[in-house]
C-alpha cells in the first residue's frame, strides 16, 4: 500500500465512478482502473462491485474509506503548510545580540528582513557575548551578534566589521570642544568605561600604556549603553564602542579615540547544526547593515 493507491482509492469512492476519479486526478480513466486493482490484489479483497451499472463500495472498502480520507486531509494540510512555508508566510527566526549591535544593527537588518518576509515571527533577545554562545549551543536562537570572538569550539564566527572606541560626554564638559580624544586628553578627568578584563577593556589599557598614561577608569560599566545616564548625569567621560548611535540618545558630545582601538563585529551561529534559510537571509541583512552604517560614518 502507497500513497498514490490510497488517492486513487479517496478519488473513486468520492466520484464513484473511475473516469471521474481519472478527470479529478488528471489521469487516464485505465490508469486508474489498472492502479485500483494492483490495490486490491496488494491488500487480499475487493473493494469495488459493479451492481447495475453503477460502482459500489464494499463494506470493507466503507471502513477503509475513513481512515484513508482522514490521512489524505491531513495531507492537505502539509502541501498547504509546506507552500507557506516556500513562499515565507510562516516561521521562526531567532537572533541574539549584545547591546551595541542590538541598537546599531538590529533595527536596519529587521526591516530589510520583514519586507521581504512579512508572515515570519522575529525572535530579538539582547544578551551579553557569554549568554549567547550558550543560547546557541543548547539551539535556543539560530545567530548571534556581538563584539568579540568566541573561543568556543561548537560555533562558527564571521566578522562583519569593526567599530572604533569613542570618548562620550555631555555638551559642557571641558574636552567638548576637541575634535579627537587622547589618553594625555583624559588625565584628571573622571572615566567611566569597561573592566580591564573585559576585551575591550584590555585593549583600551594597552592604549594608555604606550601613551605612558595611567588610566582612571572611577565607574567600571558592562555595557557601553549603561554608561549613558552616567555621562548625562555629568559623572565623567565615558570610552566606550562607537556602534551605538550615541547621538540619537540627546545633546551628547562624540568624538573618536586616539591612538584607535578597534573591537570586531562578530557574528555566530552553531557549527554542527545547517544554518536555515532565514538565517542566511537575516545575516546578509547584518553584513548590509554595517556597510551603511559605515557609509553613514
Amino acid at each position: 500500500m502507497n500513497a498514490r493507491q490510497l488517492e486513487v482509492f479517496r478519488a473513486v469512492m468520492r466520484n464513484r465512478s473511475l473516469t471521474a476519479a481519472a478527470e479529478a486526478l488528471h489521469v487516464s480513466q485505465p490508469a486508474v482502473s489498472k492502479l485500483l486493482r494492483h490495490f486490491e490484489t496488494q491488500i487480499g479483497y475487493t473493494l469495488f462491485e459493479r451492481l447495475g451499472g453503477r460502482l459500489v463500495p464494499t463494506p470493507e472498502a466503507q471502513l477503509l474509506y475513513r481512515d484513508a480520507d482522514r490521512i489524505f486531509r491531513e495531507i492537505e494540510v502539509l502541501r498547504g503548510l509546506s507552500d507557506r512555508i516556500r513562499d515565507k508566510q510562516v516561521g521562526l527566526l531567532r537572533v541574539g545580540a549584545s547591546a551595541p549591535p542590538t541598537f546599531a544593527l538590529l533595527p536596519y537588518a529587521t526591516e530589510r528582513f520583514r519586507l521581504r518576509n512579512p508572515g515570519l515571527r522575529i525572535v530579538l533577545q539582547t544578551l551579553s557575548a557569554d549568554a549567547i554562545d550558550e543560547h546557541i549551543m543548547v539551539g535556543d536562537i539560530d545567530l548571534g551578534v556581538t563584539m568579540r570572538w568566541s573561543t568556543e569550539a561548537q560555533l562558527r564566527c564571521e566578522s562583519l566589521g569593526k567599530a572604533g572606541i569613542v570618548a562620550l560626554m555631555r555638551a559642557d564638559a571641558p574636552l567638548a570642544g576637541l575634535s579627537v580624544v587622547t589618553p594625555q586628553d583624559l588625565v584628571g578627568h573622571p572615566l567611566i568605561s569597561y573592566s580591564a578584563h573585559a576585551p575591550a577593556g584590555r585593549l583600551l589599557d594597552q592604549a594608555f600604556r604606550e601613551a605612558g598614561v595611567q588610566p582612571q577608569v572611577q565607574i567600571e560599566v558592562s555595557l557601553s549603553i549603561a554608561a549613558l545616564p552616567l555621562v548625562q548625569h555629568g559623572l565623567g567621560i565615558a570610552l566606550v564602542d562607537g556602534l551605538v548611535p550615541w547621538r540619537e540618545f540627546g545633546d551628547l558630545v562624540v568624538r573618536p579615540f586616539q591612538p584607535e582601538v578597534l573591537l570586531e563585529i562578530v557574528l555566530s551561529r552553531s557549527a554542527l547544526r545547517p544554518q536555515t534559510r532565514h538565517g542566511r537571509e537575516y545575516a546578509r541583512d547584518l553584513r548590509a547593515a554595517v556597510a551603511a552604517l559605515s557609509r553613514q560614518n
